[in-house]
């Protein structure tokens, strides 16, 4: 029998109201103060930090009166709360409707189409986590910080035992992700407290691959602009991106065969079955969930044509790719902590283009089936490796997440129109500028780059498509060699024989946060191997871990600072 809490005002655990305290937390509070941070960082910079860390970190001291108790109450919160975010970062493409001179809609036309691909994404989402979560048991670093934070702050034995290593990296983080945008030496290193904190979290072997991968792209640079695949002065991940994200599609076709080979001799004999009865907290009715992803794909061609008008094929073929990358970014998230939501989108506008779409307004639309189901599917399987580390129930999770949606869809669009209407300076495409004209403050890189692929439909770029083709050979071979040859050796495991995923990260991101990630994984795995293992904390629990994490969630407070200091001053 549950413990009732230890605070008076707080509902009886389990019941009606406390599920509306929790709804109510995420939804409407710590939802909205993540989904303002992510807005603001998408749209002065074209990144956003995740919402699940921060979430995670104040939705525990609601529940911390239930004691250990409490840890699955916040993971509903951050689940809630991290969608809300997730969605409100989305308002980029009203953004890129505005710099293309499209006609924008109605805003409750683009309401009901966001919600319908977000339901979507949820979906799909969920129908991966047997295979991602469970069965290849990726780290998810985030997801691993998220758990760690809310075992230490709602058990007092775990929070005596962490508090030093969490609490002092939340303050490193926090103070870190405030300076780098102040002192010129932090900014010109691209320093990042949450990308060296994921180095911390997942240690030397993935994050010394990532700067293998990054390393190549850097040195590969002349030859690519000596073949004609990049200009000079381009950025070596201008192409790169797009063989790393074939590198991840490769292995996982091997990864993936292995899998269906093993799950179908366990579906016959009936093992599948037993194993999901012993553990109650993992039940998700199969059949409902695909029904539930044929109605909202239903839903969203049924807006997509009749409300925006947009053709059926291909909204069609980007429901159809969705499938495709909420798996591969799914893994990207798994190992690196990393989604490339903006190269799923140009990739997406890359095969349109290759089936004869010419119009840009068509592909906004469609990509954005991929930026948002991506997204957000990618959310639902970073909540779902916290909630494995829990035991946390996936159906509940699964509900928390949905309201999470309903609420997110809406602020994508007010806070779009909040943000341009206060700075003029987001209405002007920056594509079309001289580097002097060019904001310094809004720089608006998601958006750069959804209307600089989008403007290109009418130009083929046959190079792209054989650098998807190449990274997916490439991937494959590597994963099949890794496979059979097994390398225990750390030189062979990460630097002559990397994996496919970690190595991916280097080809999205500069070199310096690469660099900065492998730093963190090294100096992890050098701390590891002197120290003593602490008593009392679950395997996954490190000292590392927890230092990791706290710089993750001090990084997010201090985004969450910039947020709400950027919406005061819309406000004023």
């Amino acid at each position: 029998m549950d413990a009732p809490p230890r605070w008076r005002w707080l509902p009886a655990l389990g019941s009606w109201r406390y599920h509306v305290l929790l709804a109510a937390t995420g939804m409407l509070v710590l939802g909205p103060l993540a989904g303002v941070t992510a807005a603001y960082m998408n749209f002065s910079l074209g990144f956003f930090v995740g919402g699940q860390v921060l979430a995670g970190l104040l939705g525990s001291a609601v529940t911390a009166g239930y004691g250990a108790a409490g840890k699955h109450g916040a993971n509903y919160i951050q689940t809630a709360a991290a969608s809300v975010a997730s969605m409100s970062a989305m308002g980029v493409l009203v953004q890129a409707m505005v710099w293309m001179g499209l006609p924008q809609p109605p805003a409750w036309h683009l309401v009901a189409y966001f919600t319908c691909v977000g339901m979507l994404g949820v979906g799909i989402g969920m129908l991966y986590t047997p295979v991602l979560v469970d069965r290849l048991r990726l780290v998810f670093p985030s997801g691993l910080a998220v758990a760690n934070i809310l075992r230490a702050l709602t058990d007092p034995v775990l929070l005596r035992r962490s508090v030093t290593l969490l609490g002092g990296g939340v303050a490193a983080g926090f103070a870190s992700g405030l300076a780098a945008g102040r002192l010129p030496l932090l900014a010109a290193a691209e320093f990042s407290a949450s990308t060296f904190g994921a180095g911390l979290v997942v240690r030397a072997r993935i994050g010394v691959a990532a700067v293998v991968g990054g390393l190549l792209g850097w040195g590969l640079q002349p030859a690519f602009v000596a073949i004609g695949w990049l200009q000079p002065g381009d950025p070596f991940r201008k192409i790169t991106f797009l063989i790393a994200l074939g590198t991840i599609m490769g292995a996982a076709l091997v990864d993936l065969a292995l899998i269906f080979r093993g799950v179908l001799p366990a579906a016959r004999s009936g093992a599948a079955a037993r194993t999901e009865a012993d553990e109650e907290w993992k039940r998700v009715h199969r059949g409902r969930l695909w029904a539930w992803v044929a109605a909202w794909a239903a839903a969203t061609l049924a807006t997509g044509h009749l409300l925006l008008g947009q053709p059926l094929f291909y909204l069609a073929l980007a429901i159809a790719l969705v499938f495709l990358f909420a798996l591969v970014n799914g893994i990207s998230v798994g190992v690196s902590d990393s989604n490339p939501i903006s190269s799923a989108f140009v990739v997406a506008v890359v095969l349109m283009a290759l089936l004869g779409l010419a119009d840009a307004g068509v592909g906004l639309m469609a990509g954005a089936i991929l930026l948002v189901s991506t997204s957000v599917a990618c959310d639902m399987q970073q909540d779902r490796s916290t909630g494995w580390r829990l035991g946390t129930p996936r159906a509940l999770q699964f509900r928390y997440q949905v309201l999470g949606i309903l609420v997110g869809a809406v602020l994508a669009v007010v806070f779009a129109r909040l943000f341009m209407a206060a700075y003029p300076v987001l209405l002007q495409d920056q594509t079309v500028m001289k580097a002097g004209e060019q904001p310094v403050e809004w720089t608006s890189a998601m958006t750069y780059k959804f209307v600089g692929v989008l403007r290109s439909l009418t130009e083929d770029k046959p190079h792209e498509r054989t650098a998807i083709v190449l990274g997916v050979g490439l991937g494959l071979v590597i994963e099949v060699l890794r496979k059979r040859l097994r390398p225990r050796s750390f030189v062979v495991d990460a630097i002559l024989l990397p994996s496919p995923y970690a190595m991916s990260l280097g080809g999205f991101v500069n070199l310096p946060v690469a660099l900065w990630f492998g730093a963190g994984g090294v100096v992890a795995s050098l701390l590891e191997s002197r120290a003593k293992k602490v008593r009392d904390l679950p395997a996954d629990m490190s000292r590392t871990s927890l230092a990791g994490g706290g710089l993750i969630a001090g990084d997010a407070l201090a985004a969450l600072a910039v947020g709400v200091a950027g919406l005061l001053a819309l406000v004023a």
